[in-house]
């Protein structure tokens, strides 16, 4: 789209005006710009502006509806002068944006704010089922361990002391396991796992990397005996030998846990995926000199992921599983 903001301060002057949302939604959802009925697929339907919905003049059940829905806008009180702005900070704040931080700028509550960022963060998710690497390509793979210092938990909190608790041991008990695959020069892949046995770890190779990578990760044994070519950079010893290291994936490790540890503070386990998520997204389309993306792309690539993604409030909680549209 040739009138798409450049800058935040664009985004949010030219969003506050509820006619260009409306039409820059619809660009969005009908490459054709002509509206659809999301319930029957029918042409026929009429803009009510005062009331700012459609309505189908099929006969059907719902016949009104607005731009919101068969999005993870659906059911949101909030306007969309409010709803593009908080994608494109989310999109392109390098360290996060917390709720509070929206609930300020946009004029809602935090807990709102909160809900907002959860739904955002699930149109940012790839749905690529591309694998990485191939022949000639390395993919760096590595594990890290996010929670809170033992020293900081409620005593009800803490892990139960045991005697054979190596001093090593006792920082990473309670605390959620990451495992992440980068492909050099290339994209990241990141996920919570229960483990970091050699079952977990090699299916989670299988899965992702494409035959011919070469897997470059420590000395840690859950790599040990893998399909693929492996080097192995010892820690212990060093941290690079020649083109053997893990610090493209390290680098990533640094940038998740600025965004947990000092724009998110406390984040629970369970939904740490959905900031794994976030991360992944602001990293694979970051800019380089080959790729020089800007804030406008990684916004419309969000924002063309939308549809077809819905995320209540139930489903964030823990209540029922998510649902997509199909």
């Amino acid at each position: 789209m040739s009138n798409t903001p450049k800058s935040l301060q664009d985004a949010i002057l030219y969003f506050a005006d509820f006619d260009n949302c409306r039409q820059f939604m619809t660009a969005m959802r009908w490459l054709d710009d002509v509206v659809r009925c999301p319930y029957c697929g029918s042409e026929k339907v009429t803009y009510l502006a005062k009331a700012r919905v459609y309505k189908c003049n099929e006969k059907h059940a719902k016949a009104k509806f607005s731009l919101k829905v068969g999005t993870v806008f659906e059911d949101s009180p909030i306007p969309l002068e409010k709803w593009l702005p908080a994608v494109w900070m989310l999109c392109n704040d390098k360290n996060g944006v917390s709720s509070y931080e929206i609930a300020r700028a946009l004029g809602v509550t935090q807990k709102s704010a909160w809900f907002m960022l959860h739904r955002i963060r699930l149109a940012m998710q790839s749905g690529s089922f591309m694998k990485m690497g191939g022949p000639g390509s390395k993919v760096e793979m590595d594990e890290t361990f996010i929670g809170g210092k033992v020293k900081n938990m409620h005593k009800s909190r803490r892990p139960k002391p045991l005697a054979n608790r190596t001093t090593k041991l006792s920082g990473i008990i309670g605390k959620t396991i990451v495992v992440g695959m980068l492909e050099r020069n290339g994209r990241v892949n990141a996920q919570v796992v229960e483990n970091r046995t050699q079952s977990v770890i090699h299916a989670l190779v299988n899965k992702h990397l494409a035959p011919g990578t070469t897997l470059v990760s420590d000395e840690h044994g859950g790599y040990v005996g893998t399909s693929f070519e492996h080097e192995v950079i010892n820690h212990a010893n060093e941290y690079v030998n020649g083109m053997i290291h893990t610090n493209g994936i390290e680098n990533f490790w640094s940038l998740l846990k600025r965004g947990l540890n000092g724009t998110y503070v406390s984040v629970e386990p369970f939904h740490l995926f959905r900031y794994l998520d976030e991360q992944a997204f602001r990293y694979n389309n970051r800019a380089t000199k080959d790729n020089p993306l800007e804030d406008s792309d990684r916004f419309m690539l969000a924002m063309s992921q939308i549809v077809g993604r819905r995320l209540t409030y139930a489903e964030l909680t823990g209540k029922v599983g998510e649902t997509a549209i199909n």
